[in-house]
C-alpha cells in the first residue's frame, strides 16, 4: 500500500511516497523538501508536489503537523497555513487520510527504528528499554516533544504534548541574562525560546553584550555555520550554551514524563551529534539535585534514521489503520 507521507514545519515542508508493507514495514521513496513561504497554502505545496510526480498520488495521506493537530482548524506554530480536516479529502482529492502532530510523527517512528538507528548520547550504554515511557524531544524551527509508550507486549501508544512551551528555567548568570533579553519582547519566555533553531541568535546577541561587544546582526544560519565550524568563538560559545540548554530541557522533561529514556531528533538534532557529545549536554541532562542519580541512570540516544518525520508519518499512518 503506497501513500504520501508529509512532515510539515515551520520552515519546510517534506513530502514522499511512502510503502507499507503488510506486516507494517515502510519504505520511504525520496522526499522533496519545499519551502513554506514559497506555498500560500498547504494545497498550492501539495499540488507542487503532484506534478513533480508527473500529476497523480496515491489517495492517501499522512501529515506530520509542527503544532497542536485537534479541532476543526490546525493552525501551524511556527508558520501561517491552516489546514481544516472535514476538507482534506476534497481538497487533496484522496481517500483516506492521517494527522498528526510532527513530533508525535517521530515518537512512532522512534517505535519502530532499529538499534542501529539511534547513537547514544549519554547514560548507560545498549538499547532503549523495551518497556514504559521513552521522552522523545527535539529542536527545529521550535521545540517538539512527544513521549512513547512501549507495552510488554511488544505494542506502544504515542502521546503528543506541547511541552516545548513550559516555561524556560535558567540555571546561572548567563541564562538568567538570556531570560532578561527575551522578557524585553515576550511577558512569557517559553523553553522554546531558547532551545530552537532561530534562539540562537538571543543566545549569541546575549554573550556579545555580556562582553561589551558590538556584533553585526546576523541571521541564525549563519551564526550555526559559524560557530559548528569554530570560524567564530562568539558563535562557537553560543553553540555550546544551546547545548548545555538543551541538556536542562530533556531532563527536565524525562523528570515530568517519567521516563525511563530519552531520545533526542529533529534535523537540528541530528547536525550537532558531534557537538553535543564534546559539550556539556551530559551533565546539565544529570543535573537534577536529589535526582542526580537517578538521571544517570537513563540512556539518552539520538536518533539518525534519515527523515523521521516522514517515516513517523507513515508509521502513525499504518497504527491507525490497523496495519502492524
Amino acid at each position: 500500500m503506497d501513500l504520501v507521507s508529509v512532515d510539515i514545519g515551520g520552515t519546510h515542508a517534506r513530502f514522499a511516497i511512502a510503502s507499507v508493507a503488510a506486516d507494517g514495514s515502510i519504505t520511504l521513496g525520496e522526499p522533496e523538501t519545499l519551502h513554506t513561504v514559497d506555498h500560500a497554502s498547504f494545497q498550492t505545496a501539495w499540488e507542487d508536489f503532484r506534478e513533480r510526480k508527473g500529476g497523480t498520488l496515491p489517495p492517501r495521506v499522512s501529515m506530520a503537523i509542527a503544532g497542536p493537530v485537534g479541532g476543526d482548524v490546525i493552525r501551524f506554530t511556527n508558520n501561517p497555513w491552516i489546514i481544516r480536516p472535514a476538507l482534506v479529502k476534497e481538497k487533496l482529492g484522496v481517500e483516506h487520510y492521517t494527522i498528526v502532530n510532527d513530533f508525535e510523527a517521530v515518537a512512532h517512528a522512534v517505535a519502530r527504528a532499529g538499534e542501529d538507528q539511534f547513537l547514544h548520547l549519554t547514560g548507560p550504554k545498549g538499547p532503549l528499554p523495551a518497556t514504559g515511557r521513552l521522552s522523545v524531544l527535539g529542536p527545529g524551527t521550535g521545540l517538539g516533544v512527544a513521549h512513547l509508550y512501549r507495552e510488554a507486549d511488544g505494542s506502544y501508544r504515542v502521546s503528543a504534548t506541547e511541552g516545548g512551551h513550559i516555561d524556560f528555567a535558567p540555571l546561572d548568570s548567563i541564562e538568567d541574562a538570556i531570560l532578561a533579553r527575551l522578557r524585553k519582547r515576550h511577558t512569557r519566555v517559553s523553553t522554546e525560546r531558547v532551545v530552537s533553531g532561530p534562539a540562537i541568535v538571543d543566545i549569541y546577541q546575549t554573550l556579545a553584550a555580556m562582553e561589551n561587544r558590538a556584533v553585526p546582526e546576523v541571521d541564525d544560519i549563519e551564526i550555526w555555520t559559524k560557530g559548528m565550524s569554530g570560524e567564530d568563538s562568539l558563535a562557537a560559545a553560543a553553540v555550546d550554551r544551546f547545548c548545555l540548554s538543551l541538556g536542562s530541557v530533556a531532563g527536565d522533561m524525562a523528570l515530568a514524563h517519567g521516563a525511563k529514556g530519552v531520545v533526542i531528533a529533529g534535523g537540528l538534532g541530528y547536525r550537532l551529534r558531534d557537538t553535543l557529545l564534546q559539550s556539556g549536554f551530559a551533565e546539565r541532562f544529570r543535573a537534577k539535585g536529589r535526582f542526580e542519580t537517578m538521571m544517570a541512570s537513563l540512556p539518552v540516544k539520538l536518533i539518525v534514521l534519515p527523515q523521521p518525520g516522514l517515516f513517523g508519518a507513515a508509521a502513525a499512518y499504518a497504527s491507525e489503520h490497523g496495519i502492524t
